[in-house]
């Protein structure tokens, strides 16, 4: 585990609300985590990332795989991109040698299907590095790297963290 990347992953959640969360590690460039949860969505189990940081770049986005054990939810893939996306313009995910159209909101991306975020998940535990591009509002395209070094590893903590609270 390397203290850098954690202080990254660190920062993501300093944004967020504020809400007790246990970290359930640090694997290279991802992290796994969980919260509380309140309500009938109950408890959450997460691996996060940011993106590659390249020069000038403002906006962070970060790509999380999830798990809600109350909702029957595993693996769910969620992309938060790092800026608004044109109306209607298509979000394609490349992970290693293979492309995914995925289901976009302004600023967000998912796989459109359970069986969608299972074939991507597998395709991350294989490949080094994935990449989420689209058309950003002002009409310039835009491409978000990641490293998948740990991330298999930060994925199995999570699911592991939220086992037991099924």
């Amino acid at each position: 585990m390397r203290r850098f990347p954690a202080l990254l992953i660190l920062s993501l959640l300093a944004g967020s609300p504020a809400m007790a969360r246990d970290s359930l590690g640090i694997f290279e460039g991802w992290g796994a985590f969980r919260d509380p949860g309140v309500g009938r969505n109950g408890p959450r189990c997460y691996a996060i990332a940011q993106p590659v940081a390249r020069r000038g770049q403002t906006f962070r986005g970060f790509a999380s795989v999830g798990t809600w054990p109350r909702q029957r939810v595993r693996g769910q893939l969620h992309l938060r991109l790092s800026r608004a996306r044109a109306p209607r313009a298509p979000v394609t995910l490349t992970v290693g040698e293979r492309r995914f159209t995925l289901v976009a909101g302004q600023i967000d991306a998912w796989a459109p299907d359970q069986r969608g975020d299972a074939q991507i998940v597998a395709a991350m535990r294989s490949a080094s590095s994935m990449s989420v591009a689209g058309v950003g509002a002002d009409g310039r395209g835009f491409a978000d790297s990641y490293a998948l070094r740990g991330a298999a590893t930060a994925i199995d903590a999570a699911a592991l963290g939220c086992a037991k609270l099924r």
